[in-house]
Parts: structure tokens; sequence; C-alpha cells
């Protein structure tokens, strides 16, 4: 009686492995706008394919008011860890956080031109009032620059400054915007609307480091190990979300997490890897050719002053690096 007492005891231990071990937290600052964003799709993968938990990190999201309020998290110690576009991060730095980017997020999201179905050319757009991000914002540096290419200078627009993909569309659908930019999945789904789509930022920024996920620096030199292990389950995440095999589940991801039908979930996939356009990771890496494009584009604005910085100076690779992802 006494020796199948002691059996069944050991047996309940033994079948109670994640009980018995406390996940480490890890509070992850996403930004508010993007919450129902492609951006937020690693992320999204890396909750629902129990990466996180494989790595014993129990993740708390924290959603941040704004993309210029991430830094100003990690700042406050309000998050661990934060998403952010990389420009924040580049003005937060210089201006004395001690944030730096430890993991890379989207590479190089495409913005495209979104205009009134009567708006049929960038032409058509002189007088007209078209919505941009923050001037520091790369939505905005992208979205002059595909104006100027196209032969519209400052002052052959009007412009008003909307924060968030959501906002500029509203704005968009509501025609008190005549042309907007806009990510995915809405520049797809207003596209089949009827809304003229009259170019994207691939056109003038091919190669860039468009968001990171940053750490201050001391945080994350005290929690290497947890750092580390974060990364790779962020890495685990973008290599299934390219995995053709992966394909009909990562659109139905996309699909409940951005509310976009699964046939635009599916044209989102297929423009960002069929051929591979560097809109994503490979598996989490970050691009040091797209930081200093990120650089040089804010010297070109005026936002940053010559000298330039170089890239590394925002980047610490040593956990990427001890992951296998960099």
């Amino acid at each position: 009686m006494y020796h199948r007492l002691i059996v069944a005891i050991a047996a309940m231990l033994v079948g109670l492995p994640i009980a018995a071990q406390a996940q480490d937290k890890l509070r992850f600052g996403q930004i508010g706008g993007s919450v129902k964003s492609v951006s937020s799709l690693a992320l999204y993968t890396a909750q629902r394919k129990g990466f996180l938990t494989r790595e014993n990190i129990a993740l708390e999201v924290i959603r941040l008011p704004g993309v210029h309020h991430m830094i100003e998290g990690l700042d406050k110690n309000i998050v661990d860890v934060s998403h952010t576009a990389t420009p924040y991060l580049i003005e937060g730095a210089l201006k004395g956080s001690n944030a730096v980017a430890i993991v890379g997020g989207p590479a190089n999201t495409i913005f495209s031109v979104i205009a009134k179905p009567n708006i049929k050319s960038f032409a058509d757009l002189k007088g007209k009032m078209f919505a941009m991000s923050l001037p520091v914002d790369t939505i905005s540096i992208s979205s002059r620059l595909l104006l100027a290419k196209h032969g519209l200078k400052d002052g052959d627009y009007r412009t008003t400054e909307l924060i968030g993909t959501q906002t500029r569309a509203k704005c968009l659908s509501s025609g008190e915007c005549d042309a907007v930019p806009l990510g995915q999945p809405d520049d797809i789904m207003f596209a089949a609307k009827g809304y003229t789509k009259l170019g994207d930022s691939l056109e003038v920024i091919p190669v860039l480091q468009f968001n990171v996920i940053a750490a201050r620096r001391d945080w994350a030199a005290a929690n290497k190990d947890l750092a580390v292990r974060f990364a790779r389950a962020f890495g685990d995440a973008y290599r299934f979300m390219r995995d053709p095999k992966s394909r009909d589940e990562v659109v139905g991801i996309l699909a409940a997490t951005t509310d976009a039908p699964p046939e635009v979930a599916r044209a989102m996939l297929a423009f960002y890897y069929e051929p591979d356009r560097g809109v994503m990771p490979r598996q989490a890496e970050i691009s040091l050719p797209g930081v200093a494009k990120v650089i040089e584009l804010l010297g070109i604005t005026g936002a940053l002053k010559p000298p330039l910085p170089a890239a590394e100076r925002f980047i610490d690779l040593q956990y990427l690096k001890a992951a296998g992802l960099q």
C-alpha cells in the first residue's frame, strides 16, 4: 500500500513538469496602432505556435499609445522589450536613451499610395490633400520621395499629419483625404473597392530596416539568457511564416488578427514572398545596411545633421548571434 502511494505521488510529479517550472515573465511593448497590422504577425505567430512557451517565456503584451511612445516605454521601465520603428529608436538614443535594437522586425514594410477612385495618376494629386505620418517616420519620408519621383514637390499638394494606418484609412474612406500611404492589408482591400494604387515605397526605398525590437542595454545585459530565448522564439516565428508548407496556417493567423478576408491575407503573403521582396526578415536578423539606410534618409530630410552616426551605434547583435540568428 505504502509502495503504491509513493509510485502514485512520483507519477504525479513527473506528469507536472510545466507547473514545476516557473516561466520567465517578459513585458513586450506593442505599438497600439499596429494591433491589427501585419507588422504584428510575428508576435501572433510566436504566441499561437507556442514558440515563446517553448522558450519558457510568459509574454505580457502591453499596448503603448503609438510609435513615438515605444522608446519612452523602455526608458520608464513600463516594458522590457519594445517593438518600434527604427527612426524613433535612433531619435531616442541620440537624446540619451539607453535603448538598443536586439531583434529584427519587418525589414521594409511596403506602403502604397492609395487615392480616391477618380484620381488616376500622381499628377492628379496637385492641390489635393495627402496624409502623412510624423516627419521623422519612414512612411512620410518614402511618401515624399515617391511623390517627388513622379514630379510632385513640396507645395504641389496639401498635407495633414495622421499617425497610424487605420487613422489614414478612415480619412481616405471619409473623403477628407484624397490620398494616403497604407500598409497591408488596407491597401489591397481599398484597391479591391475601386480606389487607385499609384505606387509603393519599394520604388524609392528597396532596402530598409523599418522596425526592430529594442531593449535597454542594462536590462538586456542583466537578462542575457532571457533575451536570447526571446530572440530565438521570434526567429522561429519568422522562419515559420516564410515556409511554403506553413502558408495555409499563416493565412489563418493573419486573417484572424488583421480582420482581412482569407483571400486578402493569402494575397499579402504571396506579395511578400513570391518572390521575396525583403519585407520580412528570414529569422529575426537585423540588417545593418537597412539601418544605415534609415540614417541616410533621416539625413536627407534634415532630421539628422552631419556627421551622420554609424548604424552599429544603435544595434547590439550579441543576442541574435547567441541564438544563431545573425
